[in-house]
């Protein structure tokens, strides 16, 4: 049966189907339902039949049900959305709930107790409520900000315990009743970290009581540290001390309030509700069967993914994404696909699988009565499972396995329709009732589907490019019978035409296949078309074979349809409306203009859309984005009709087919999965008759040819892989692709690439078969010529070979290159222009470096020296490594000098201000005044002979020190402040100072580097003069000295050759020749020549070119000595003469120069050592100057410091008051709590005391009321009127330290218990119970009375009950009370003391002293307490010290002397003291000797050879035995431990047990207390007085009775024992 709850007259929903991975729940023992879309489905799972309830405002958000009740709830998704609760199996709505929530709701959970209903909303709200959805009516709700939860549930033992699950965190929420009012307690769960540690847990707000530092102060904690004060102060936790927690993905509650949860990590969690910890469940140890059993399944896994191709791995930890609980143990699952149970004892859990379904599983749920597990995977498959028979998982063929992709009706049209979802699947419907008749898995990624008219066969395409078509001519076994492969496009659209004799094919680019559809014809393809082009090769048909009309419309249309007069209506993709059109022939033009519509029909919906035209072309069909499905009548437009099939949220509408009949009409959702099939419900006649004869007048037309074809369609048989014909391959040289055809893989719509199907990729397609037919033609065409070619390129290859051989013998400089030979220019050009881009990209990516270096330059540059007013440089000793640095130095900015021009100015009018102050002291009388000054002038004389108490010596480098505070001054921010700036004035000042000097060394280093210069070069003249190599010291400024060299580049530092551009070459070229000749013309010059050879070339000979001159020798000398005549011999001896007389010139200049060289390089290095020395003196300054600077860096530090600090004080105390504040009003709130429940329990008190009372009364006005009674059917009615019916009211204990049950019941279960006792009363005011003689009037009257009696004990117990709970509500926030008073009082602990810290900082000021080495000394690294410490001048203590060693001098002396004469005398005892034990010793020897005793030991140390052997043979005898001693006493201290940890485990359970006596005892104790207490409030003493009078009586005649009997007893025997006498006399023969 079908229910829709429509209020359209036209339409009724026939049925519905669809799928969901989601929001199952059992309603029943054997119906499941969930939510599809815009309905809610319910699966029976026996019967399989399906019931639809649909949700009127749109698709349904949140759904629960409560099988106890009978009853679901569901939410809309719309704004301000509704919770609708409906009864099963009726569907009757029976409220609904309307919040405050703006958007949506994402959880509902039913109570399994009681009427009750949490539901949880998203965005913006984010509020968890709960509501009593009998009485409609919100009992509590807490808002929480930014949390979304994925899971929630009701404690089903106790409904006042709620489980909330987000992705991260546990809380279990505490409903707490007041009677009538209700309240959420949060309690968050500590959840361990990835490590199972609870430890990362750490209060970081209060993180430990007030310590503090002796040195630096209070410790504060990391929020005040950080300067938090708000909100985030509290919750702050800083980077490094983030652990992980688990993430929580499923939970389920036990028979005992605990929960069991489910971690993505892998752990299982027991979480104990009522201290709110988490424990993580251990595995036990596997045994030897299960762990082979563990290995086996470790090593099947292993070899099913080496088979998928996947990388081999073993059995990872169980990530658990679903759970649900039995009394057999815990069942699990997750993305493996497999039900796991889990056996838990003791934190500890064992095991085992249970069914292994290969899908990922993501939710599990037992019936209520725990025989059936349904499993329900992510694609939406249902499994039902039995635990209690351990079978297989059996699947549920009713639900679709993936999202629905189209629906059509299988011919005739009116019996059976078909779907397909995306993932495949097929399905056969039968149309009256949507049974599923049968289902085909293709397992292919379907894109279209479309049933033929011509025969009952089914066309599906793929993402692929393959169509299958399937035989339905069984409805109860579809078969594949066919496939073709037409191209590896995937298929967009499949459309058969009217008659059934072509299928149309719409494929991505455009491309437009045609098939012939009739199975007879084998599904043979005609053609193709492409994209404005008509071709016959290759497959194309030709242009006369199509008609083509084209249009240009005003609007452009997502969808059109044509109808048989020329009217054409096409729904706008740009507007929400249709457009009609009157096509004509006048209107084909070859240049058409822009066709105008004839009316546009304006439509509601919105989103883009499609419509559908009906067979009979009478209605029109219009669906869009919204949902919602528009009927027009195409003859007049107006709308018929529209359905809220599907909705906005769903995607829409996916597909809307007619029935050809005209009587069905099938709807699918674009991703909410839900096929609707809509019935007309209330239809004209006429309309009736018309869709009617149509669709005859159809069949008659096409009833031969669906027989025909049927039959054809039988016959086939089924399709497989092997059977399908392939062309062979085409070898690579030969093989040409096609335009049309991708590379390789199939190509999405969205540009994807992907392999679709297995077969796809070894297959050819139709194109390439016809392809490589044209190929195999042309082949066979042109063979000749081919051969012809083939001959000319193999002689080319010859030569080619040739050409190579000879390359590889001549020189390398001649070879061409590998590439030189081919012949291939579009490859050689294919190959050029690869490596120009190669380079083109390299150049780029190399000028992006370039670039981004240069700005990193730019930045360095720019931050570190063009914003220095003074460079950082280094000035280095010229002989020595010595290297003073200046202070680099920015220029400060406006603001900076600003601020020290007030702090200056300020310090000025203080000044000014304490010499007033000095005046008006003046005034006083001179003695004091004359004591002050004494005082004063020591002080004043201190400061300046020492400058230890200003803590640097700053002074002394120029600095202004008066202008600074005192250090003990320092007690304000400002004043704080302000000694900073003054501060770091003074710093930059000595830097500046320091700068000065430096730069004057700096500027004497260049003078002496010219200087030094200047010599070198006449030493360099020197010794060219002397032709001596020697190399000559010339220093220099390096880097470090002269650091703006760094961004010249020198041409010697660049490694690789200069890059020339043509133009550069050229001109180099040019320069280099011209250069040359003028070389050349020089060298040619007549003068030069001329005074070459007359003068030497000089015009005048000077005395440093006397070591150049030599006196030309005779011109004879070549003659021998014999043969000279005396004019030669003559001339020759002048010669000598001459010669002799030069070279002692040439010697005496010779001495001059070295004499020269020596004054020079003396000069240089007396030079360099004075300015070495220079260097020195002004690096010692900058080390005091650097010492000076750290000290007075040091007090800044200190200063920041103590500012840091204050502002931390600051930061927390504004921490602690924020704090303080939400306490105070928590605080408050309570107090209004208490103090309302307060007055609630006085007047339930007074309540109950009139109830009391009004009790009693009626007790006491029996008798009067039944006064004329007799008295002894008086006595019977007082029985009667105590008698109670054996149905009682169900009392509830009270549990005050715990929210383990509930504490009392409400109004409503109160008048239920009252209704079903006063059923009870009926049997009891029977007149059958009426005592004998009793007036029947009298009787009516007395069951009345005690029908008031029995309401009037039960209301003092309810009343009770109702206090009882009250004063439970009333301690609980006192308790709470209590605890927010400690804390508060804590806060204002903390706050006084920081208050108290803070003062004491301000007024314990760090005290710098300027102290000398040596005076301070200590070993330890801790600082040790001054407190009592005082100064003493040095010479008091060195004159001190000086008196000590002398007198230590003169008590070493008398102490040697001493010891010199001591030694002597212990030497003469010692020789003494020798003799005697010497003479002892001899003594002893000779008694020994005497009295020798021979013992076995001995005799064998005389007689054994071996002793030492023997006596390390006993000595390892010995060995074994304490080893094997030992391993003894190991062994038996191993069982003594085994057996104390055994008794230790005893002692825990006994402990366990114990506690929980102790527990019950509580629990009990409370039960007694509140018995007692009833009793004493309903005053029953008298009563029971009486009754135990009248039990008294019964006992005194009881035991009257008793007596009577014993003596009847007596005379019985007695008269026995007479008439057996007499009957022995009367019958002597017996």
């Amino acid at each position: 049966m079908y229910v829709c709850n429509c209020s359209n007259t036209y339409f009724f929903l026939s049925w519905v189907h669809g799928f969901s991975n989601k929001n199952f729940g059992f309603i029943n023992n054997q119906t499941v339902c969930y939510s599809c879309g815009n309905y809610i489905l319910f699966l029976d799972i026996k019967t399989k039949k399906t019931t639809a309830l649909q949700c009127q405002t749109g698709q349904v958000g949140a759904f629960a049900v409560n099988p106890n009740y009978g009853v679901l709830a569901f939410s809309d998704r719309k704004l301000n959305p509704v919770i609708y609760i409906y009864s099963f199996p009726e569907l009757n709505k029976l409220t609904e709930l309307k919040g405050h929530i703006q958007l949506d709701y994402t959880l509902l959970a039913f109570s399994f107790l009681g009427p009750y209903l949490a539901s949880y909303s998203s965005f913006p709200d984010f509020v968890l409520s709960v509501w009593n959805w009998q009485e409609n009516i919100l009992l509590c709700s807490e808002s929480q900000p930014g949390v979304a939860a994925t899971s929630m549930s009701f404690n089903p033992m106790n409904w006042q315990q709620l489980c909330f699950v987000t992705e991260s965190s546990v809380t279990i929420w505490h409903i707490e009743r007041n009677h009538d009012e209700h309240c959420l307690i949060q309690n968050p769960v500590k959840l361990p970290d990835v490590q199972g540690s609870l430890n990362h847990h750490k209060d970081l707000f209060f993180p430990y009581p007030c310590v503090e530092d002796p040195y630096h102060g209070p410790v504060m904690p990391v929020s005040a540290i950080a300067g938090l004060v708000g909100d985030e102060a509290e919750t702050f936790v800083p980077r490094s001390d983030i652990k992980p927690s688990l993430r929580p993905t499923a939970h389920c509650w036990t028979a005992t309030s605990d929960i069991y949860l489910g971690c993505q990590e892998g752990y299982i969690l027991a979480i104990d509700t009522m201290k709110c910890s988490a424990s993580i469940i251990q595995r036990k140890p596997l045994s030897e069967q299960v762990r082979k059993v563990s290995d086996m399944l470790d090593y099947i896994r292993r070899e099913v993914q080496k088979k998928k191709g996947g990388k081999p791995k073993a059995l990872q930890r169980t990530v658990v994404f679903t759970m649900a609980i039995c009394n057999e143990g815990l069942y699990t699952a997750g993305i493996e696909g497999i039900l796991y149970m889990y056996r838990i004892r003791d934190l500890q859990y064992e095991m085992e699988i249970c069914a292994d379904i290969s899908e990922p599983i993501s939710t599990l749920i037992f019936s209520p009565d725990y025989t059936i597990l349904l499993i329900i995977t992510d694609q939406g498959t249902i499994y039902s499972y039995e635990p209690a028979h351990s079978g297989e998982a059996v699947k549920l063929p009713n639900a679709f396995s993936s999202y629905l992709l189209a629906a059509d009706f299988l011919t005739p049209g009116d019996k059976y329709c078909v779907s397909v979802t995306i993932s495949g699947e097929v399905k056969v419907w039968l149309l009256e009732n949507g049974t599923c008749l049968s289902v085909l898995n293709l397992d292919i990624e379907a894109t279209a589907m479309a049933c033929c008219p011509s025969s009952n066969s089914v066309a599906v395409g793929t993402k692929g490019g393959q169509i299958y078509f399937i035989d339905i001519t069984k409805v109860e076994a579809p078969r594949v019978v066919h496939r073709i492969f037409l191209s590896r496009f995937p298929v967009l659209s499949l459309h058969y035409d009217q008659s059934g004799q072509f299928l149309i094919i719409r494929a991505v680019e455009g491309y437009i296949f045609i098939l012939d559809a009739r199975p007879s014809k084998l599904f043979q393809v005609l053609g193709y078309v492409g994209i404005d082009k008509y071709a016959n090769d290759q497959g194309m048909l030709n242009a006369s074979a199509i008609k083509k009309e084209q249009y240009d419309l005003e609007y452009p249309l997502s969808s059109a349809v044509k109808l048989k007069d020329n009217t054409v209506y096409g729904y706008c993709s740009c507007a929400p409306f249709i457009c009609k059109y009157n096509l004509s022939k006048q209107s084909i033009l070859e240049d058409p203009p822009v066709f105008i519509s004839e009316k546009v029909i304006p439509t509601n919906q919105f989103g883009s859309g499609f419509i559908c035209l009906s067979p009979n072309s009478r209605w029109l069909a219009s669906a869009a984005e919204d949902g919602v499905l528009f009927i027009y009548d195409t003859s007049t437009m107006e709308l018929l009709v529209q359905n809220y099939c599907h909705s906005y949220e769903g995607g829409g509408i996916r597909s809307v087919v007619f029935s050809p009949d005209g009587k069905f009409i099938l709807v699918s959702g674009e991703s909410d999965s839900a096929l609707v099939c809509l019935k007309w419900k209330k239809i004209k006649e006429m309309e009736v008759k018309e869709a009617d004869l149509h669709w005859q007048s159809l069949l008659t037309i096409l009833n031969k040819s669906i027989l025909d074809e049927n039959a054809v369609l039988r016959c086939m048989a089924g399709w497989q892989t092997e059977s399908e014909s392939t062309s062979e391959s085409v070898p690579e040289e030969k093989s040409e692709k096609s335009p049309l055809e991708p590379s390789s893989a199939a190509v999405t719509e969205d540009g994807n690439l992907g392999n679709l199907h297995s077969d796809s990729t070894s297959e050819m397609t139709w194109l390439c078969q016809k392809i490589e037919k044209v190929i195999k033609e042309e082949s066979e065409r042109f063979a000749n010529q081919k051969k012809e070619i083939q001959m000319g390129i193999k002689k080319l290859h010859k030569t080619i070979q040739k050409m190579m051989h000879e390359n590889e013998q001549v020189p390398d400089i001649e070879k061409l290159g590998q590439q030189e030979f081919n012949l291939d220019m579009e490859e050689q050009e294919k190959a050029q222009a690869e490596a120009e881009r190669e380079v083109a990209r390299i150049r780029e990516k190399i000028e992006m470096e370039i670039l981004a270096n240069c700005y990193l330059q730019d930045v360095i540059k720019h931050e570190c020296w063009d914003s220095m007013c003074v460079k950082g440089r280094a000035v280095k000793c010229f002989r020595i490594a010595c290297e003073v640095k200046n202070y680099p130095l920015k220029k400060r900015d406006e603001e900076e000098l600003r601020t020290l021009e007030k702090v200056l100015h300020l310090r000025k009018l203080e000044a000014a201000n304490l010499k007033v102050q000095k005046k008006v002291l003046e005034t006083k009388s001179e003695a004091v005044l004359f004591e002050e000054e004494e005082n004063t002038g020591e002080v004043m004389a201190g400061d300046t002979a020492s400058c230890c108490l200003d803590g640097s010596l700053s002074s002394q480098y120029g600095a202004d020190t008066s202008i600074l505070y005192h250090q003990l001054d320092l007690h304000s921010r400002e004043q704080k402040v302000n000694q900073i700036v003054l501060l770091k004035d003074i710093i930059y000042k000595v830097k500046t100072a320091f700068n000065k000097e430096f730069d004057i060394v700096a500027q004497q280093k260049e003078q002496e580097i010219a200087r030094i210069k200047e010599r070198n070069i006449r030493i360099r003249e020197i010794l060219g003069q002397l032709d001596l190599q020697v190399e000559v010291w010339e220093p220099g400024l390096t880097c470090d000295e002269k650091p703006d060299q760094v961004f010249t580049v020198q041409d010697s530092e660049i490694k690789a050759e200069k890059y020339l551009t043509p133009q550069e070459r050229e001109k180099a070229e040019m320069l280099t020749r011209l250069e040359m000749e003028r070389h050349l013309a020089s060298l040619d010059s007549e003068r030069q020549r001329a005074l070459n050879d007359m003068m030497g070339g000089v015009l005048e000979v000077t005395q440093e070119d006397i070591l150049k001159i030599d006196i030309p020798p005779p011109y004879f000398i070549s003659k021998p000595e014999d043969e000279w005549n005396d004019q030669e011999k003559k001339i020759f001896r002048k010669y000598e003469e001459k010669v002799k007389e030069l070279n002692e010139e040439k010697e005496k200049y010779r001495k001059v120069l070295k004499n020269e060289w020596e004054e020079l390089e003396a000069s240089i290095q007396e030079t360099t050592q004075n300015f070495d020395k220079n260097v020195c003196k002004l690096f010692e300054k900058k080390v005091n100057l650097e010492k000076v600077i750290y000290q007075e860096e040091l007090k800044i530090v200190n200063l920041i410091y103590s500012l840091m600090l204050d502002e931390e004080l600051d930061s927390r105390k504004a921490g602690l008051c924020h704090f303080l504040v939400k306490k105070q009003k928590e605080k408050v709130k309570i107090a209004r709590t208490v103090e309302t429940t307060r007055k609630k329990i006085d007047f339930y008190t007074e309540q109950y005391d009139n109830a009391v009372a009004e009790d009693k009364n009626l007790e006491y006005g029996f008798r009067k009321n039944f006064a004329d009674v007799p008295a002894n059917l008086l006595d019977e009615l007082s029985e009667l009127y105590k008698c109670h019916p054996r149905t009682v009211m169900t009392e509830i204990s009270l549990d005050t330290a715990t929210y383990s049950r509930s504490s009392s019941m409400s109004a409503e279960d109160y008048k239920d218990e009252l209704t079903r006792l006063m059923k009870a009363m009926d049997e009891l005011d029977n007149p059958e119970h009426m005592p004998n003689g009793l007036d029947p009037s009298i009787w009516e009257s007395f069951c009345l009375a005690r029908r008031n009696k029995l309401k009037s004990e039960q209301l003092v117990k309810w009343m009770a009950l109702i206090l009882a709970e009250i004063e439970v509500f009333l301690q609980r926030r006192i308790d709470d009370n209590e605890k927010m008073s400690s804390k508060i009082e804590k806060i204002f602990q903390e706050l006084t003391w920081l208050q108290e810290e803070k003062i004491k900082f301000q007024l314990n000021l760090t005290f710098q002293f300027l102290l000398k080495q040596g005076q301070v000394e200590f070993e330890s690294t801790e600082i040790p307490d001054y407190a009592d410490a005082i100064f003493i001048k040095k010479s008091v203590i060195e004159e001190l010290n000086c008196n000590i060693m002398d007198q230590v001098e003169k008590k070493i002396a008398s102490m040697v002397e001493c010891k010199e004469f001591s030694k002597g005398i212990f030497q003469l005892e010692w020789e003494h003291k020798k003799m005697r034990m010497q003479i002892e010793d001899l003594n002893q020897k000779a008694r020994d000797i005497a009295t020798l005793p021979i013992t076995k030991d001995r005799q064998l140390f005389l007689t054994m050879l071996d002793y030492d052997s023997h006596i390390a043979h006993r000595i390892a005898v010995m060995e074994q035995t304490l080893c094997v001693m030992d391993k003894l006493h190991k062994k038996n201290m191993k069982k003594h431990q085994k057996r104390i940890k055994e008794l230790e485990k005893c002692i825990s359970l006994k402990e366990q047990a114990n506690y929980e006596l102790s527990l019950e005892l509580k629990e009990m104790l409370v039960s007694v207390s509140e018995r007692r207490h009833i009793y004493h409030a309903a005053d029953m003493q008298h009563i029971f007085e009486r009754n135990a009078k009248r039990r008294y009586q019964e006992i005194l005649k009881q035991k009257h009775l008793r007596g009577l009997i014993e003596e009847q007893e007596k005379h019985l025997g007695i008269l026995q024992a007479e008439a057996e006498r007499l009957r022995s006399k009367t019958f002597p023969i017996l």
